[in-house]
């Protein structure tokens, strides 16, 4: 939540208090503690910028208080994007704000509000002037909180009223007496106003003058901040998300930090177990070593096995070898296999635990964020057959998740927005709630901090949830595969190839095409699809099969493919399809005539 901030010291300008810091009159920017010598205004722009990384600043106030103005100067002073939310919102409706209220009424104009803020908060960083309701709203503040450093920019009523004479479209002012209005407006709203991060008294200078005072609080803002950050040594409790499951409920734990303490979490978890760790190349260079020296100061034996990188290690040949591996490091059936890496890691090393002595305890490390959110929880292992994807495995739940979000800069940027795609998938699944904070927030995931953890904790209690009502897949679970038989047939028939597309890609094409092919059939809206579609454009994945570097695939080869999907039943498609964004649902015995119209369809789009 938006935690209020004063700021100091305060310095009087005009005879009147401003809460902020005095703008250095000969445009310097204070001394350089390191040297003596005075920063340029320059160096506190540039300082300013590389401290607020990807967050907005937002312009909060009453109307005259001259964010508008104002924040297109400051836009200006930093080389930052400028928006103003009315006219963001006069836009989307086709309308004018006078007309909305007039047609359609405040609570309507207030709705439609917060969904533009908050999707342009979601955008690049920008300075954004709101309208004076705007930062009442506590879903608007918690947003701005999260991706933005709040200005307050404070008038006196007389300096409000004098300006806001001079305009005749305030409809919240159209009283018999506009004065008396303002001022109670005033009163009711400035207690809320008070929990921006900086208060700057907007006052009758020039506007210059306001900027610079408001570039000067930022810098002390954002000093501070820093200094906070560095003195917060002791890291946060890891986030926890338990899986109920009677005598084989598990934690999720969420959080920095968590492979250097694996092997306090591991010898807690099996006193006096040992530990075969699976892992593939990649992954091995950067972080098995950690993981070794975790499990050797708590005096746990461990031997690893490191096999290729990629889809192609969850075959016959890669599940033998490891067999084999952990057997001939002697481990016996109470000792942990210990799975450190990404999805395929994860169901090959729990296949192999499931497997081996006929089924030992096994502890999951997920390194990427599709591991963390999706492949690690719920107990689904195996391999890929030549006939399709994940046909050899079994049910055999973890005892431990340890999803390390550190590790994730780490992270090459395409397999981060693969990721993406299965947290997107639980917001249209049955959480619309989420899939709006999502909207408002994806720059916020991906730059990391509380918001990623946030999307990462949501998604593991969205799928224990689910994989407590149906463990094995025999109902509600099935679900989970909201976009995975377009995107399984996909992957099968470029034969998994890494290169010319991930599994997280799959499924993001697989998630608009099944609400394209939703909308076809008359369950879900043009609008959701559009929104569906922009969304995972914005996180960079692809939307269509016709996308896939080299694709040429007929309707008959989808279909073909799709027929040795695990969700197939006595011969009958079964699909996950939508009514619309948070409204997924089952769809057995789906026509194939059907299917094949819309393949057809896409296939000669993609053709244009």
């Amino acid at each position: 939540m938006h935690r209020p901030r004063e700021f100091r010291p305060r310095f009087v300008y005009g005879g009147r208090e401003a809460v902020g810091a005095e703008p250095d009159r000969d445009r310097t920017a204070g001394v350089n503690e390191a040297t003596g010598q005075r920063r340029t205004a320059a160096e506190r722009l540039a300082r300013v910028k590389a401290a607020l990384g990807r967050r907005s600043i937002v312009l909060v106030g009453m109307m005259g208080s001259g964010k508008s103005s104002v924040g297109r100067r400051l836009a200006e002073r930093l080389t930052m994007a400028f928006a103003d939310a009315d006219t963001a919102i006069e836009t989307a409706a086709g309308m004018s704000i006078p007309e909305i209220f007039a047609q359609r009424g405040e609570a309507e104009f207030r709705l439609g509000e917060r969904r533009v803020i908050a999707r342009l908060l979601a955008e690049e960083p920008k300075v954004l002037a709101t309208g004076g309701g705007a930062f009442m709203a506590e879903e608007t503040r918690e947003r701005i909180g999260e991706s933005g450093v709040s200005v307050w920019l404070k008038a006196d009523p007389d300096v409000l009223m004098r300006r806001v004479r001079k305009r005749s479209n305030r409809p919240l002012l159209k009283t018999a007496d506009p004065d008396a209005t303002l001022r109670k407006l005033l009163d009711e709203r400035s207690p809320t106003y008070a929990l921006a991060d900086l208060t700057i008294l907007s006052r009758d200078v020039p506007h210059e003058v306001i900027v610079e005072e408001i570039v000067v609080a930022l810098d002390g803002h954002l000093s501070d901040e820093k200094a906070a950050g560095a003195r917060a040594e002791v890291p946060r409790a890891p986030v926890a998300v338990r899986v109920p499951l009677g005598e084989r409920a598990y934690d999720i734990l969420i959080g920095p930090g968590l492979i250097d303490a694996a092997g306090e979490r591991i010898a807690a978890l099996r006193p006096g177990a040992a530990c075969a760790i699976v892992t593939d190349s990649n992954v091995a260079r950067t972080h098995l070593p950690r993981l070794e020296a975790s499990l050797a100061a708590m005096g746990v034996r461990s031997a690893s096995v490191v096999v290729p990188a990629g889809e192609g290690s969850k075959s016959y040949a890669a599940f033998e070898r490891v067999c084999d591996a952990v057997i001939g490091a002697k481990m016996e059936r109470g000792d942990l296999v210990v799975a450190l890496g990404g999805g395929v890691v994860g169901d090959l090393a729990g296949f192999v635990a499931a497997s081996v002595r006929r089924g030992m305890d096994f502890v999951q490390i997920p390194t990427s964020l599709l591991a963390q959110v999706d492949s690690s929880v719920g107990g689904k292992t195996g391999i890929n057959s030549s006939f399709g994807k994940n046909l050899v495995g079994a049910f055999h739940q973890p005892s431990l998740v340890l999803a390390d979000t550190g590790v994730l800069d780490t992270l090459p940027e395409r397999e981060f927005r693969a990721g993406y795609a299965e947290v997107a998938k639980y917001g249209l699944i049955g959480d619309r709630d989420f899939w709006d904070w999502l909207e408002a927030n994806r720059s916020a995931v991906f730059a990391g901090g509380d918001a990623r953890t946030h999307a990462i904790r949501k998604s593991c209690e969205a799928k224990a949830a689910v994989v407590v009502r149906d463990e094995k897949e025999e109902g509600d679970r099935a679900l989970l595969n909201l976009g995975h038989t377009f995107g399984h047939a996909y992957e099968r028939i470029v034969a998994y190839d890494g290169a010319r597309l991930v599994h997280g890609e799959a499924v993001a094409i697989g998630l608009c095409d099944a609400f394209r092919f939703s909308a076809k059939l008359g369950r879900c809206s043009g609008q959701d699809v559009v929104r569906v579609e922009r969304h995972l454009e914005a996180a960079g994945l692809p939307t269509r099969a016709s996308m896939i570097p080299g694709w040429n695939a007929d309707s008959a080869a989808v279909l073909d493919a799709m027929a040795q999907d695990k969700k197939v039943k006595r011969g009958a498609l079964t699909f996950i399809l939508a009514d619309g964004i948070g409204k997924s649902f089952i769809a057995r015995g789906v026509a194939v005539e059907d299917v094949r119209a819309y393949l057809d369809d896409e296939s000669s789009r993609g053709a244009r």
